[in-house]
């Protein structure tokens, strides 16, 4: 026998029913709905309720909070400061450049591509730093927007450019294209320029083709690209916990060649640590309040 439909209340009549017991079971069934009408709409309006003050919770729950950014280094010291983030369940944004690293290659190569998908595995997020860590070192008079441009990676490293808009954009997009291939996530429609040197020219020209720049608080230079010999790193710590307010953007990076003594993982976990027994809490810039709807616009 072929198998039979169910009925709009979601059951079906016995086999051999008539007609008018199955009128008068449509009859109870339209009666029940009636009685429980009441009980549904207040159920729905309590879901509602629920709803609304689970959002109040959360937002509550995170009343003052950083957003920690990493950007791409030599990467010595990616493994231990993931293995920080994991242990205090703590979800960061990444800005990947690909930068000569300790293992001969790169830090968006082959060799790190497990790591970079481990960290998507995780919840973090990602965006662009350009591709060849390309500096802006000004802008070119005239009517369309040209700048000179100073790759610190790559093959072209040290030596100085003049770049159109349309091949800037190619530099910071070439990344994040190359993070989607290695992690299978999406990044954020986010760019931070090297050095956080910009002109409004060269945002203007980012923002055009997709890409919003991401700086940083004053407060949320965390040091580890000053001379450890001048700054140690108890000071940078203690100077972070002291001036870090809610809302800020904190930058440090996956290892620094120039500083002696690292800054991370040493500061990473007393800085996290720290933060929250003051309060904070830790969220990544899809979350920041000055990108949500870009982000949305941008999927």
């Amino acid at each position: 026998m072929a198998p039979r439909s169910p009925t709009a209340c979601g059951s079906l009549p016995p086999e051999g029913e008539s007609a008018g017991r199955q009128s008068a079971r449509s009859a109870d069934f339209a009666a029940l709905a009636a009685r429980r009408r009441p009980r549904l709409a207040a159920g729905a309006l309590l879901l509602a309720a629920c709803a609304a003050v689970s959002g109040q919770a959360l937002a509550q729950a995170c009343a003052k909070p950083v957003y920690l950014t990493f950007d791409t280094g030599h990467m010595g010291i990616a493994p231990l400061e993931a293995e920080v983030l994991k242990r205090q369940d703590v979800r960061v944004t990444f800005f990947a450049a690909a930068e000569r690293t300790q293992t001969d290659g790169d830090s968006l190569d082959n060799h790190w591509a497990p790591w970079w998908k481990a960290r998507a595995a995780e919840g973090h997020e990602f965006a662009s730093h350009t591709y060849d860590h390309a500096y802006w070192r000004g802008d070119i008079k005239g009517v369309e927007p040209r700048f000179r441009i100073r790759p610190t990676a790559g093959a072209f490293a040290g030596r100085e450019f003049t770049w159109s808009a349309a091949e800037y954009c190619a530099n910071v997009a070439k990344s994040s294209e190359r993070l989607q291939l290695i992690t299978g996530k999406k990044p954020l429609p986010l760019f931070r320029a090297p050095g956080g040197k910009t002109s409004p020219k060269l945002l203007a020209a980012a923002k055009g083709c997709g890409f919003e720049h991401v700086a940083w608080a004053p407060a949320g230079f965390l040091g580890d690209e000053l001379p450890s010999e001048k700054v140690s790193n108890a000071q940078l710590l203690a100077q972070a916990l002291d001036k870090i307010q809610p809302g800020d953007i904190l930058l440090a990076h996956l290892g620094i060649w120039s500083r002696k003594d690292p800054w991370a993982p040493a500061n990473l976990e007393p800085l996290i640590v720290g933060l929250k027994a003051k309060g904070f809490c830790f969220q990544t810039l899809r979350q920041h309040p000055d990108y949500r709807a870009w982000i949305a616009s941008h999927p």
